[in-house]
């Protein structure tokens, strides 16, 4: 899979049982379909395209946003549209080397390693060696014990062969697609295998603050046993590209990358 420059569209409640001891992990259903290993967005719509400019459309049908939020999301989109095929792409969150946060990460631009353990699901992402944590069959806490964070707190139990999650606590600041949410926003996913090396990810967010009705859309994987996923940190500055003062990126030269 190609590794073009990454353009983003882009704290864990512990359940615990008396005197404040973390409860035992719930043995892991024999049935379970086994996801661990490197999974790679499916069919890759970079190939052949590395260290480019060039992003991920914007899934599915993309939002149906109440107004305000839907004009503005539309002008800001086409002002991105714009600057991208005028070479000059403007900065986002994952271009100023920030996580991806939920659902962004489940893009996976660059790969994803599923790790699947006793009573969690783990996923590892290559870009900035982010990691979401998918706790299994746990009660969601309430509200007013969820800290806003990036992934949020994803919560999953098995369904057959689908492992559906709930995810709620991401941060309002934390953007996919540059689509507004409240921190209401409940993100319901359910993934499964179709097929032993391909898997899909049905995500549907519902947001009845900011959405008239719930977004919902489909990423596909398949898996490569054969990748290492390596580290990639861009720190405070980024191999591939440079910040231009006006707020747009450019990619280095090669004399700029040696």
């Amino acid at each position: 899979m190609g590794k073009p420059l990454l353009l983003a569209v882009a704290v864990a409640a512990i359940c615990a049982g008396p005197a404040g001891h973390a409860t035992a992990a719930p043995a892991r259903h024999a049935a379970e379909p086994y996801m661990t290993g490197i999974w790679e967005i499916y069919p890759d719509p970079f190939a052949g395209d590395e260290n480019t400019f060039k992003e991920l459309p914007v899934p599915g049908d993309g939002p149906h946003l109440k107004e305000p939020y839907a004009t503005q999301w539309k002008a800001l989109r086409a002002e991105r549209d714009a600057k991208l095929k005028a070479g000059t792409p403007l900065v986002d969150a994952s271009t100023l080397c920030l996580p991806e946060g939920m659902p962004t990460i489940m893009g996976a631009i660059f790969p994803l390693e599923f790790l699947q353990t006793k009573g969690r699901l783990t996923v590892l992402a290559e870009f900035l060696s982010q990691t979401r944590r998918i706790y299994l069959d746990r009660p969601m806490p309430p509200p007013n014990k969820l800290v806003p964070s990036y992934y949020g707190m994803s919560i999953g139990h098995w369904e057959g062969d689908a492992l559906v999650v709930t995810t709620r606590g991401v941060k309002e600041d934390v953007r996919f697609f540059e689509i507004p949410h409240s921190g209401d926003m409940t993100i319901t996913e359910r993934i499964r295998l179709t097929a032993p090396d391909m898997m899909e990810d049905q995500i549907t967010i519902d947001d009845p603050k900011m959405l008239v009705e719930p977004y919902r859309f489909t990423y596909g994987y398949k898996r490569n046993d054969k990748y290492q996923i390596m580290e990639y940190y861009c720190d405070r500055e980024d191999p591939l590209f440079k910040v231009k003062p006006d707020g747009t990126i450019e990619m280095k030269s090669i004399s700029e990358i040696k």
